[in-house]
């Protein structure tokens, strides 16, 4: 049986694209890809996405949408698994997974802050958020140990961040997650991880960061 035609929508800066660009590369898998603009959604696509949003993977001719019932379809179909067997320890990096939106969530709170205020209460969230990873992560090198998983996928692109914000003065993120640290560090190392994103993603973050015009926006 032929393998089905894979076709992802992305948008170039999206975290939740890069998850699944990350378990399609760590698979193996062939796909297309199409950019949109966010700021300028084409017609087929919000025809496509009952959400609006990105990423949507087209298989054949069926849509799917939303970053973790992607990952978790091509774990089902492609080699070689990303998701633990154990039911229960399944269910626990499913949670973890979520984990890594709320964490992405704060870290937009962050780079978009409109006052110091703002911008030291959002910090003071993400360094709460990397201390419950501290206590949960494995000793490495990945999530929980030597062997990638879909977790990791998740965190590679809130990982990702880190670098351009330290670029930006704001640094101490691991200081006190020495375990984080050396995950994010193998982590944004990892094929599949540096692949996930085009050439010049810095750049055209501290663009994005500026265009919000926020504290860090004076910065850029």
């Amino acid at each position: 049986m032929s393998q089905p035609r894979l076709h992802l929508i992305s948008f170039d800066l999206c975290p939740f694209v890069q998850r699944a660009v990350i378990t399609l590369l760590e698979k193996g898998i062939p796909f297309e890809r199409t950019y949109i603009d966010l700021a300028n959604k084409p017609e087929w696509f919000l025809q496509l996405s009952p959400t609006g949003k990105v990423p949507v993977l087209q298989v054949d001719d069926a849509t799917l949408f939303e970053s973790s019932v992607i990952a978790e379809y091509l774990d089902e179909v492609y080699g070689p698994q990303l998701h633990p067997l154990d039911p229960l320890t399944k269910a626990q990096h499913r949670a973890w997974m979520e984990f890594s939106s709320a964490t992405l969530g704060s870290l937009w709170s962050f780079y978009t802050a409109a006052n110091t205020e703002g911008l030291e209460n959002a910090r003071k969230d993400v360094l709460g958020k990397i201390a419950r990873l501290e206590a949960a992560v494995s000793n490495g090198p990945f999530f929980a140990g030597e062997s990638i998983s879909l977790v990791d996928a998740a965190f590679g692109p809130v990982f990702r961040y880190f670098p351009v914000l330290e670029s930006l003065g704001e640094s101490g993120w691991f200081d006190a997650a020495p375990k984080v640290h050396a995950w994010s560090t193998a982590l944004l190392a990892h094929p599949s991880v540096v692949d996930a994103v085009q050439p010049g993603y810095s750049d055209k973050l501290k663009v994005f960061i500026k265009s919000k015009g926020g504290v860090l926006a004076t910065r850029v």
